[in-house]
């Protein structure tokens, strides 16, 4: 046996495509596919550059971008067209991965000083969990579970690192696995560290967009031994629907240097174990895009 086992542990894996299947021929659906492709990649494009990539009129371009909008895929406004984090779409990991860069390096950084060598870690859909996955190799040997693809792919190859990948059906825009046979395959393990994000903060409770989300993040929670939350200052003015837990109930809590003192004091006071994780060259109310997901 070789000191890399990847382990898959998909039983069931349904493909998962988050822009809807109606009536519209299969033309226009691929068309409306890739634009919401390329918007993605690019943050935002100029209607007139879609019309001239796409070769299409005007008009179909808007009618397109409409029914992506009325998706909750994109906003168009003011003749472009820019990638929309939503409860339905919160884009896909390229896109992600391009934002907010230096903040998820230095919470990835101050998250690697948490963990151990010989543990098993746990790493959720968020994409700073990428940036941690390509620091993990400095502590092995590890065991890594994770429901993360992007995760998975940067682990693959790296001989002291056991990676075990989490069941489920597979959601392209998040390149993860969801549902209940992820849910299912968490509630059957019991790991050293679990490492997660939030999609905001408020009055000092975790929230998620979206319930099948929650599911999946309790059952992490649940699932460990010692809980990590790593999130930017933006999440403290974001809003979503489904409360998770409160962040006190984590064993630590790691913020960028962005977040403000008053927020900073009120954790101290309520118990919070705050660690905060410093942007280079940066002062500690440096600003980052608030486009970032959890």
């Amino acid at each position: 046996m070789t000191a890399r086992q990847t382990v898959a542990v998909v039983n069931h894996v349904e493909v998962h495509d988050d822009i809807p299947q109606d009536s519209a021929p299969p033309r226009q659906l691929n068309r409306q596919r890739a634009i919401a492709e390329l918007v993605i990649a690019k943050g935002t494009l100029r209607i007139e550059d879609l019309v001239r990539h796409f070769g299409v009129s005007a008009m179909t371009v808007r009618r397109d971008l409409d029914e992506l909008e009325s998706h909750g895929i994109l906003r168009k406004s003011r003749g472009q067209a820019t990638a929309l984090a939503s409860s339905l779409f919160e884009s896909n990991t390229t896109f992600r991965l391009t934002h907010n860069r230096q903040a998820k390096e230095a919470l990835a950084r101050a998250a690697l000083t948490q963990i151990r060598p010989g543990q098993t870690v746990m790493l959720d859909d968020s994409t700073t969990g990428v940036y941690l996955a390509r620091l993990l190799p400095q502590r092995a040997p590890l065991t890594v579970v994770t429901n993360f693809f992007s995760v998975a792919n940067e682990l693959l190859r790296e001989p002291a690192i056991s990676l075990d990948i989490l069941g489920g059906r597979y959601h392209s825009w998040c390149d993860a696995m969801l549902g209940s046979i992820t849910i299912d395959d968490i509630r059957r393990l019991r790991v050293d560290t679990v490492v997660m994000s939030t999609s905001a903060v408020i009055d000092d409770v975790t929230y998620h967009h979206t319930q099948e989300t929650d599911l999946l993040k309790r059952a992490m929670f649940d699932s460990a031994a010692s809980r990590i939350l790593y999130f930017d200052h933006s999440k403290f003015e974001r809003r979503a629907l489904y409360a998770h837990v409160e962040l006190k109930d984590f064993d630590v809590v790691i913020v960028d240097s962005g977040t403000s003192a008053e927020n900073l004091a009120r954790l101290h006071d309520t118990g919070v174990n705050v660690v905060v994780a410093h942007l280079p060259d940066h002062g500690s109310r440096q600003r980052i895009d608030d486009s970032e997901k959890q």
